[in-house]
């Protein structure tokens, strides 16, 4: 008796997805099928993400898989398969599959929802409100219209934004309340931008506040027209940039007619450094933090070196909720991994930053670059390397628009009156301006 030889796929890149799972590296075959997921055909995309999940341990996903590897054509088993992709970190894999339950079972609520949601996990915000679009005479206003304005935002898209924002009635599901208060919030937020920003899909600073409230102190001088616009990707700190950041906060404070009483000093050491150097900067006392406290500037380097801090967690979790006065800066923020809070300040955006009192790179006695170690001094001492540092600004590559400070206390004096309202609710997306992202 012959046995059967087990299936394999015959399209050339889920074939190399394939082989890349006989050579045990499910990264790589993930990589591969995620750039096929749109071209090839959806049996073989399931066909290789099953065999994924099985190897991953991921029983849900490997079972939803093969039901679709065996039939492409049922919208339940299409559902289902993307459902377990988004679960599983995977949506670009889901989008293909559930775009096709759509056109199988038009009108499906459940199956258009699902599809925004994985459009929304890769912010694909275009096509998630045009999605919605095409259904809009039967969207449901809690949570279909909700979700139109929300990618409208997110697209940069203001005037769908408006229009669909005012067809929106008070939900009567209380859970949806805070929801409708950020929304609100956003849109005034994008009003009072308007009046200096250009809010085009190169406005950073312009998209870092109405999303989420930030006012960006700086604009990296890297690669701004080589795909970056004004976020670092890989970044090595300095002293100098450091004090640029804090002095951009400062006048962030002045332009918004804020006058906290101290500096907050976090728990990690990064923050606490940082945090004594902004004292000294701002002319105020710095005091351990201390939740609930009012009138105060709380000072991160990265809010996600903070999550990891003992108590870290706990301490973001207060932050969630304003206390008023309070102000939150953050240092250097990642953007392709957002802290779970959103601070109301931020110096920089990076993908990866290391400080300049961390395990920096330099070149060694050989010539060979090399690890240089932590800088073991008391934190004192290096926060008086940041007070007297030299803050003026790296001429980059000449490609970034000149970003005077004026121009800064100029947008936060347009938008002093919205700004430090609501809550710090997470912001995933990186909105209308894109950024390479690399690794």
């Amino acid at each position: 008796m012959f046995s059967r030889k087990p299936r394999r796929p015959k399209s050339p890149d889920t074939l190399k997805a394939w082989e890349c799972l006989d050579q045990g590296d499910i990264p790589g075959a993930l990589r591969l099928l995620r750039a096929a997921a749109e071209s090839a055909p959806l049996a073989e995309v399931a066909l290789v993400a099953g065999r994924a999940a099985g190897e991953a341990g991921f029983d849900d996903l490997r079972e939803a898989a093969e039901a679709v590897a065996a039939d492409p054509a049922q919208p339940r088993p299409l559902y289902d398969f993307g459902y377990a992709c988004i679960e599983r970190g995977v949506a670009d894999l889901a989008i293909p599959a559930l775009r096709e339950a759509l056109r199988l079972a038009p009108g499906a609520k459940p199956l258009l929802r699902e599809l925004v949601a994985a459009y929304e996990d890769g912010s694909r915000h275009r096509e998630a409100a045009d999605a919605l679009l095409a259904h809009e005479a039967d969207l449901d206003d809690w949570p279909d219209r909700y979700l139109l304005v929300f990618n409208a935002v997110l697209a940069g898209d203001l005037p769908l934004a408006r229009r669909q924002h005012a067809l929106l009635a008070d939900p009567e599901d209380e859970m949806w309340r805070p929801a409708q208060a950020r929304q609100r919030r956003s849109l005034e937020r994008a009003d009072a931008a308007a009046t200096t920003n250009p809010l085009d899909h190169a406005d950073l600073r312009g998209w870092q506040y109405v999303m989420g409230g930030t006012v960006l102190g700086t604009l990296s001088p890297y690669g701004y027209d080589a795909g970056m616009s004004g976020r670092f990707a890989w970044l090595q700190d300095t002293y100098g940039q450091c004090l640029r950041g804090l002095l951009a906060l400062k006048a962030v404070l002045a332009a918004a007619g804020a006058r906290p009483t101290s500096v907050s000093l976090l728990p990690d050491r990064s923050s606490r450094i940082l945090g004594l150097a902004a004292a000294e900067v701002l002319g105020l006392p710095a005091l351990p933090y201390e939740a609930g406290r009012a009138d105060t500037v709380v000072v991160a380097y990265d809010l996600n070196e903070t999550a990891e801090a003992e108590q870290g967690p706990e301490i973001l979790g207060e932050l969630f909720a304003r206390t008023p006065g309070q102000i939150l800066h953050e240092h250097a923020s990642c953007w392709t991994d957002p802290p779970a809070v959103t601070p109301d300040s931020v110096a920089l955006l990076h993908q990866s930053a290391t400080a300049p009192w961390g395990d920096t790179l330099r070149v060694g006695a050989d010539g060979e670059v090399e690890r240089g170690g932590p800088d073991p001094r008391p934190e004192p001492e290096i926060a008086a390397d940041i007070v007297a540092a030299d803050p003026t600004p790296d001429e980059g590559d000449g490609a970034t628009p000149a970003d005077p400070r004026e121009r800064l206390t100029e947008f936060v004096t347009a938008v002093r009156d919205t700004w430090l309202q609501g809550d710090r609710a997470r912001v995933r997306s990186t909105g209308p301006v894109r950024s390479n992202r690399f690794g």
